[in-house]
């Protein structure tokens, strides 16, 4: 009977634990999600940031792109970043098939479901979402984004954002 007693006994011992581990993760969660992380940019992700003569030819399209990903916001906001993307390496290469591979890209890859380092919103903590943003959300955007600036003054691909 002891033995039982004991067993029974057992769940409980760890559950215990186990409810403080997870409120612990969850307000760690909840802490996290109410700020910006600091921005990042890869240049292009995924895609070559130029060609093999000019290696940033389409770069600083690509981080401008990571901005406005970074940042996130409404579905209307992610499909004019992508636009934006497409156009300014058609205007840097004149290659409308290279623009359209890149613009079709981040239209399936970037979705804001997907848990992935280079989707839409990814400064924020995931929800899988589209949000606009709230005007404290944008406050906290622009410093965040005020101090990387700063800090790389010729943002990712060394010459200067345009």
């Amino acid at each position: 009977m002891r033995n039982k007693e004991a067993a029974a006994a057992r769940p409980r011992f760890f559950l215990v634990p186990a409810l403080i581990l997870l409120c612990l993760l969850a307000s760690a969660c909840c802490a996290a999600s109410s700020g910006i992380r600091d921005f990042e940019s890869d240049g292009c992700s995924l895609f070559p940031d130029g060609t093999a003569g000019d290696r940033t030819k389409w770069c600083d399209c690509c981080f401008a792109h990571d901005i406005a990903y970074w940042r996130g916001g409404s579905r209307e906001e992610r499909k004019n970043a992508d636009r934006k993307l497409r156009d300014c390496v058609l205007e840097r290469t004149g290659d409308k098939a290279l623009a359209d591979l890149m613009y079709h890209g981040v239209r399936v890859g970037g979705d804001p479901a997907f848990p992935t380092w280079y989707r839409w919103g990814y400064g924020w903590s995931y929800d899988g979402r589209y949000r606009p943003l709230s005007e404290e959300k944008k406050r906290l955007a622009g410093e965040e984004l005020g101090k990387y600036l700063k800090e790389h003054p010729d943002g990712f691909c060394g010459s200067s954002v345009k």
